[in-house]
């Protein structure tokens, strides 16, 4: 069994600090689940470009409003995100995350994240990163 607080993983290596955003990883790759859990903060008033080429991510708004713009074949679709709303990036969907206020995320990865990773210039994280890890 694992057992963890959020504000325990929050003063470790698990919290990742990025432009836009903030990740406390609570399960990673090295918990053998089979998928990593985290809770996110979208910074409010920001724009995230977001291309999970290597990942599923399923994300559930626990507090906070903003859109979720799915970009491609030169057409896009805007969905509101709320308390409440899941949306899943079941087809590695390009996409914009907008935060109008702070949003409070929580995000399941398959396959799982390691640890440190942060969006490359694509938007995504890469496949393996197990050297991103090392020593942290």
């Amino acid at each position: 069994m694992i057992v963890r607080t959020l504000q325990e993983a929050e003063k470790t290596d698990r919290r990742v600090v990025s432009d836009n955003w903030e990740s406390t990883r609570l399960l990673l790759r090295g918990d053998n689940t089979g998928f990593s859990f985290h809770i996110t903060t979208i910074y409010q008033g920001t724009e995230t470009p977001i291309w999970y080429k290597n990942h599923i991510e399923s994300v559930y708004c626990m507090d906070g409003e903003g859109e979720v713009e799915v970009l491609g074949q030169g057409k896009s679709k805007i969905h509101p995100i709320g308390p409440g709303t899941t949306y899943i990036l079941d087809k590695h969907d390009r996409h914009l995350l907008r935060a109008k206020t702070e949003l409070k995320l929580a995000c399941v990865f398959n396959p799982p994240l390691c640890g440190k990773e942060v969006h490359d210039e694509n938007g995504g994280y890469p496949l393996e990163a197990e050297a991103i890890i090392e020593g942290g």
